[in-house]
């Protein structure tokens, strides 16, 4: 017997009840990007891996999928370099395109590249899969679906503040209640001036960005292991433990960075994006908290930074973004600033599943079935059947003239709500019966009335 086909670790296959949710949240989020002025676009699933290594730090890249050169890949390749330790080299000579790992580096290649086509500012969506090659866990796929947003030609914070309007818009539509992080890279690297450790800023900001997942124990260890003094290491605690509310943790902090320009810059940015949701704005649903553990661990961030947290379920981030002042430098278009949130289609339909909050609708594919009871019957359904479909009814015929038992349970099974039979009366009668398959009830219909009826 052949071996039952799989797919890889990671991955996920959607049926048509999956992807009638998949497509509600895509069509929402689509919506509000385009009510906030963005256009879409799209690039390709892979990429040179010059464009995508170098990008995400040391472990991005140790995340990104690479493809094998085509044709005889190990041709020029000395035998015994594949038994040796220089992978990362080899990789280099076997590998010429990866898998993008989010869709934002080939969005800033994309803008280098068109840059005589676009006007600035420019206000781009995509709604595209991503790859990384990451260990498969709850919440966390190999191939992703990724909804981003991105503002690039301009320094305003009030990009910043429309994202977040945005955010807010997005999980109100869903119903999903959730904290909105706000953070600022100006802020750390202010907190690694003020601990003497400049230099480890990126240590830094990968350790405690993995507070909530591993704990302040494992976090202080990863700094004790990366070289970070103890003296350091305990100036830090009080700050990455800060609570209140925002604005009390912005005062603070203000003292605790008073000798840092970066880090007061930080405050400053952060400070006029709060203000201004709630005193201009008239605030957002959902709360917005100023955390200062918050680093998002990629290296292009340069000033405000988002995640957002889901408050009804255990799952990690659903959303993320934040400012990149020169993202397009490392293409050779050095000064052009960007700012961008990205939704985690998937991690969203997982919590829309286990709060079950979608509307009952968008899982009803079919709304009319004609029920075939043979040739002529089924001569006599078609016109109705197109009638219907012009209204704009979803609707079809069983193909086969089955036994009426089978059909009424493909019509149970797919959960269609209405049946319409015509036998010998109805065609003698000009009418249709029209079952109401929640209820039970039936009764003689004309097409009009039908129609009528279903889309009452």
């Amino acid at each position: 017997m052949a071996q039952k086909p799989s797919i890889p670790k990671g991955t996920r296959d959607f049926g048509p009840a999956e992807m009638a949710r998949r497509n509600y949240i895509f069509d929402t989020i689509r919506s509000v990007y385009a009510l906030y002025g963005f256009r879409q676009i799209e690039t390709p699933a892979m990429e040179n891996l010059s464009t995508l290594m170098g990008k995400y730090g040391e472990e991005g890249d140790k995340l990104l999928f690479k493809i094998l050169n085509s044709g005889d890949f190990l041709r020029g390749i000395d035998p015994a370099e594949l038994t040796g330790e220089g992978s990362p080299k080899l990789a280099a000579q076997l590998c010429e395109k990866g898998l993008r790992y989010d869709l934002t580096v080939p969005f800033a290649r994309y803008v280098v590249q068109h840059r005589e086509e676009l006007t600035l500012p420019f206000r781009r969506f995509q709604i595209q899969p991503v790859w990384r090659a990451d260990r498969p866990q709850k919440g966390r796929y190999r191939e992703f679906y990724q909804c981003d947003a991105d503002v690039v030609g301009s320094d305003s914070l009030l990009n910043e503040v429309e994202l977040m309007q945005i955010v807010d818009e997005v999980f109100r539509r869903f119903g999903i209640r959730v904290c909105i992080k706000i953070n600022n890279r100006k802020i750390l690297t202010g907190i690694a001036e003020m601990i003497g450790q400049a230099d480890k800023i990126v240590d830094i900001t990968v350790a405690i960005d993995k507070l909530d997942k591993i704990g302040l124990e494992n976090v202080n260890q990863e700094l004790a292991d990366d070289g970070i003094p103890a003296e350091a290491i305990q100036r830090l605690q009080p700050i990455i433990q800060l609570s209140g509310s925002n604005a009390e943790k912005i005062a603070i902090m203000r003292e605790v960075l008073k000798d840092s320009e970066i880090g007061l810059k930080g405050i400053e940015e952060v400070e006029f994006v709060l203000n201004t949701l709630g005193s201009v704005v008239g605030g957002l649903s959902a709360k917005v908290e100023l955390d200062l553990t918050l680093a998002r661990g990629l290296n292009y961030y340069t000033g405000c930074i988002f995640e957002v947290k889901a408050l009804d379920v255990e799952i990690g981030s659903i959303t993320g973004g934040g400012r990149y002042d020169n993202l397009t430098g490392i293409f050779g278009m050095p000064g052009l600033s960007g700012v961008g949130i990205s939704f985690g289609a998937d991690r969203i339909y997982d919590v829309l599943n286990q709060l079950e909050l979608y509307p009952q609708e968008i899982t009803t594919a079919t709304q009319l079935l004609f029920v075939n009871f043979g040739q002529a019957e089924a001569a006599y359904v078609l016109p109705a059947l197109a009638a219907a479909r012009r209204a704009g009814i979803r609707a079809e015929i069983y193909p086969d003239a089955s036994k009426m038992k089978k059909q009424m349970q493909y019509a149970n099974a797919r959960q269609i709500p209405f049946v319409a039979l015509a036998g010998e009366s109805e065609m003698a009668a000009g009418t249709f019966t029209l079952k109401n398959m929640q209820t039970g009830e039936q009764t003689a219909v004309t097409t009009e009335q039908l129609i009528a009826a279903i889309n009452d």
